[in-house]
């Protein structure tokens, strides 16, 4: 089998406001196991807040792991965050390749 149903799995999107606050926080998910991989990329947001619209630069961070480590994974973020309401989102996975999401699975802890 190449691909199976990858629904017990998901990918967190968070923004931080430095490259530096994404490696923390990237470090400590995987040092806790509750992620398997981590892609940090720079991004431009647009976003209201407070009624005015904003620009900056942030970091995007691609979170791959398992829906039944959300509730940690986002703790564990909340406390690292420095923005007062972070971006968490985690969205599901339809299907993925067999060798990968097992890798996830020996990558993090059960949950």
């Amino acid at each position: 089998m190449i691909t199976k149903d990858a629904s017990s799995y998901c990918l967190v999107m968070v923004t931080v406001a430095s490259e530096e606050e994404g490696k923390n926080i990237a470090t400590a998910l995987l040092t806790e196991k509750l992620a398997a991989c981590i892609n940090i990329t720079p991004v431009n947001s647009f976003y209201t807040w407070s009624g005015t619209i904003n620009h900056d630069q942030e970091w995007q961070l691609f979170i791959k792991t398992r829906f039944n480590l959300f509730s940690q994974l986002a703790e564990k973020i909340q406390l690292l965050h420095s923005y007062d309401v972070p971006e968490i989102i985690a969205l599901p996975m339809i299907f993925g390749s067999l060798s990968y999401l097992n890798w996830i699975d020996e990558s993090t802890k059960s949950g």
